[in-house]
């Protein structure tokens, strides 16, 4: 029996489910990230000068290449362990190096990635942070470290994963112009565990980076799209008191109408990116099942009371466009159909006036075929009474004989025009 036939894509599709598997890490160690997005059209990228980019990094480790199609990435780099991943706008670069420095974030822990091959990046850095992961001490131990490392006012930290590891940070950038996560590992959590848990956090600040494009995107949009608004309420208002005719008004709401629809469609792909990696961000924390450590500020915390109102902002903005494009399409319907009753009342006019001329032409008609009668009956009688003239030798006078034939010349030639006025009509 010949084997079934399977789809073309099918372990394709069946090994994409396990191509980005987890970091294993185990405490202590020394977790340095890097996200990296070109500056525009960032999906549309060459994806070959990221491939190469990293190509340039193992290189000078002389690590093994990837594949030329290859997404993802992991393998070691002389003493580091280096993931690589392609997204859809970023790449990333985790690396997790065994033991941590004696300095708590030591800038040159970043140095694993050499100045010459971050200035030759292909895009610009999105966010960048090192995290310290560290066996667990005592709960006051774990305190005063995040007194000391991190600013209180803006602190995260909560327990996770069932109290297996305490993660901490104060999402500020440091002076080396790195984010700064803190791990405290307890004893007996796996290698895999650990892995998730930096993975998580890397993801975190990674989306919730991605996310704030669209805000950035929203305060710069914000004050044009309020002039716009002012702009179609006043339209609108002249539209009401018909202070100006529809003509006069075409061009401006034309304007504003193609203003807002390059906007939204400027806009479109960041705004619906920016609703994903909030998602993602939301999904993170959750997947953490956080318990809060001494009555401090948890993820979920610090993203209700700093982050969120920046989303809510994006979607607000999104809303308010969508709202003034519809209030535009509203306004021109409204002023098409105003111009169509001005059309209807013009053509209307136009009506009643070629009805007044078609009657004066009848009329005229009228006047022209009596005074036609009036001049053929003339003739008529002329040529009849001409060919009369011979019986004035029996004694009747011309007078007599003119008057004689008048009146039935006359009736005659009204007859006949009245006929040939019937046929034509």
């Amino acid at each position: 029996m010949p084997p079934i036939d399977d789809h073309p894509l099918r372990y394709a599709l069946a090994n994409e489910l396990h191509a980005r598997p987890f970091p294993s890490a185990s405490a202590p160690c020394t977790v340095v990230f890097l996200a990296i997005k070109k500056r525009t059209a960032a999906v549309a990228r060459d994806r070959d000068e990221d491939m190469a980019h990293l190509i340039d990094l193992l290189e000078r480790h002389g690590a093994q290449h990837p594949k030329p199609d290859a997404t993802h990435y992991a393998g070691q780099i002389g003493r580091h362990w280096l993931k690589w991943e392609q997204h859809t706008e970023f790449v990333t670069y985790t690396t997790i190096t065994q033991n941590v420095s004696d300095r708590a974030f030591n800038p040159a822990d970043f140095e694993v990635f050499p100045q010459d091959w971050l200035m030759a990046s292909p895009g610009q850095r999105v966010t960048s942070m090192m995290m310290r992961v560290v066996e667990r001490p005592d709960d006051a131990s774990v305190r005063a470290a995040l007194t000391n490392w991190f600013e209180p006012e803006s602190l995260a930290m909560a327990r996770v994963l069932d109290d297996s590891a305490i993660c901490a940070s104060d999402f500020r950038i440091d002076l080396a112009g790195h984010m700064r996560f803190a791990l405290f590992v307890a004893k007996g959590t796996g290698e895999r565990r650990t892995g998730r848990i930096i993975q998580r956090l890397c993801e975190i600040e990674t989306y919730k980076a991605m996310s704030m494009l669209g805000f950035a995107r929203v305060k710069q949009l914000t004050p044009r799209v309020g002039e716009l608004d002012g702009q179609l309420t006043r339209l609108m208002g002249q539209m009401t008191d018909n202070a100006a005719h529809p003509d006069e008004l075409l061009p401006d709401l034309l304007s504003i109408s193609t203003e807002l629809e390059t906007i939204a469609a400027r806009c479109s792909f960041r705004f619906g990116a920016t609703g994903a990696y909030e998602a993602l961000v939301n999904q993170r924390i959750e997947v953490l099942r956080e318990e809060r450590f001494e009555g401090g500020q948890s993820f979920a915390d610090f993203m209700m009371r700093r982050y969120d109102p920046a989303m809510r902002t994006v979607k607000s903005t999104e809303r308010r466009l969508q709202a003034l494009s519809d209030r535009a399409i509203r306004a021109g319907e409204l002023l098409r159909t105003r111009v169509d009753v001005e059309r209807s009342a013009q053509n209307q006019a136009l009506l009643e006036s070629m009805d007044r001329r078609a009657d004066l032409a009848l009329r005229l008609q009228h006047t022209v075929e009596g005074l036609s009668v009036v001049a053929i009956s003339y003739y008529a009688v002329s040529l009849v009474s001409y060919l009369l003239y011979p019986l004035t030798k029996a004694g009747i006078s011309k007078g007599m004989l003119t008057a004689a034939v008048t009146i039935p010349v006359v009736i005659g030639v009204w007859t006949a025009v009245r006929r040939i006025r019937k046929r034509l009509e």
